[in-house]
């Protein structure tokens, strides 16, 4: 048996392969590189395990962008045509001084006005833009006047002669036809398809009217209210200092004929609902209205003709409990979510460059100097460490 020292770039076959010569006996030929034991080294399995847990550490902890609400759209309010009809003249802004206090509680964001014409006949557009549908149904309702019929265009309309009102989306439209106009209804439905529309959380309508009893409702006279001015300006019939609007109150009245007039007062929770309930038990002993709770809804009734009448009109207010899921973000809109997206594919990608990179400087760097501690050259490219066994008789 005999041991052959190193050679330099010596011709042998490939690794991990054996060599049986025919030289007057048997060799066995055992081909070895890097025999030296490198503590350094890792399984490729736990490579890349180390590798995916490092890279998904840093893209959990990468700062995200702040998705922030929905701006108001900057889209113009009104279109300068639409089924016919043309705009006279640029749309101006609406000046309404005695309405302002009412508009801004329900959030009035851009206002315009314009004159359509469609041959001889002539149309007078106004329309109100507000941050979200919750404003525009509560300045539908203040707008709106008591014997107004509905009507179907947009999300909700009224009509009286030849005066239309409507909301969609968070904009309420008042709309007159200088004389009668048998298309009327067509222009206006028209119309309110070209309002610029809002989506998310910003679009959906208050849920409070919906308790309110359909039995012998008198539509035209809903009032919905969401501060102190509102609810005055809108005949509200309880105080509003016993409301409270400072505790995120909503308030919608209506008129039930006989019945009297109902009025519904939301609260946060039932606890805050119950605390007030006493207060308006207190005010009813003295003003004559009855009160209910029902859930996180006060319901009283005034001006009823019968206390038996006051109590069958609030035993028709039902609350029904409901779990809502508010994005934490608020509204994300399509354009930011792909943005989000291709920015988390770009993040995680340069981060998996940087780890192979200085995993590579590690593994390669870490093998070059333990070597070069060792006395060896830090390359192996030229030299291969091997046993051959010569077994000859």
């Amino acid at each position: 048996m005999a041991c052959a020292s190193p050679r330099p770039a010596p011709t042998l076959p490939p690794p991990n392969r054996r060599n049986l010569p025919s030289h007057g006996g048997v060799s066995l030929t055992i081909i070895k590189e890097g025999l030296s034991p490198n503590p350094l080294t890792m399984p490729l399995a736990r490579i890349l395990a180390a590798s995916v847990l490092f890279t998904s550490a840093l893209a959990l902890a990468a700062p995200k962008p702040p998705i922030a609400s929905p701006p108001i759209s900057s889209e113009p309010l009104l279109p300068q045509s639409f089924a016919g009809w043309s705009q006279t003249a640029p749309p101006t802004s609406v000046s309404n001084a005695t309405d302002a206090a009412t508009l801004h509680e329900y959030g009035l964001a851009q206002s315009a006005a314009a004159i359509y014409a469609s041959g001889e006949q002539h149309l007078t557009v106004r329309a109100f833009r507000f941050a979200d549908a919750t404003g525009a149904y509560g300045a539908f309702t203040f707008f709106r006047q008591p014997g107004m019929r509905i009507e179907s265009v947009g999300h909700e309309g009224a009509s009286l002669g030849d005066h239309f009102l409507f909301w969609t989306g968070n904009t309420v439209v008042d709309a007159t036809f200088a004389h009668p106009f048998a298309e009327e209804k067509p222009a206006l439905t028209a119309l309110a398809a070209q309002i610029p529309q809002i989506g998310g959380a910003a679009g959906i309508p208050p849920t409070l009217p919906r308790y309110l009893p359909t039995a012998q409702l008198d539509a035209s006279t809903v009032k919905y209210a969401i501060g102190p001015a509102a609810y005055a300006r809108t005949g509200g019939h309880v105080p509003a200092t016993a409301i409270d609007f400072s505790q995120d109150a909503e308030v919608v009245t209506a008129q039930y004929g006989a019945q009297g007039t109902l009025t519904l007062i939301s609260y946060p929770t039932p606890q805050i609902a119950g605390a007030h309930l006493k207060a308006f038990d207190a005010l009813a002993k003295s003003s004559g209205f009855s009160t209910r709770r029902a859930g996180p809804i006060v319901a009283i009734v005034t001006g009823s003709s019968s206390p038996q009448s006051a109590q069958k009109l609030l035993s028709a207010v039902h609350f029904t409990d409901y779990v809502t899921i508010n994005h934490p973000e608020g509204y994300v809109p399509e354009g930011a979510k792909l943005y989000r997206l291709l920015v988390g594919i770009t993040v995680l990608v340069v981060v998996l460059m940087c780890a192979a990179l200085l995993l590579g400087l590690f593994l390669g760097g870490g093998r070059a100097l333990v070597r070069k501690l060792r006395g060896k050259p830090v390359s192996t490219v030229s030299e291969e460490e091997f046993i051959s066994l010569h077994l000859s008789r």
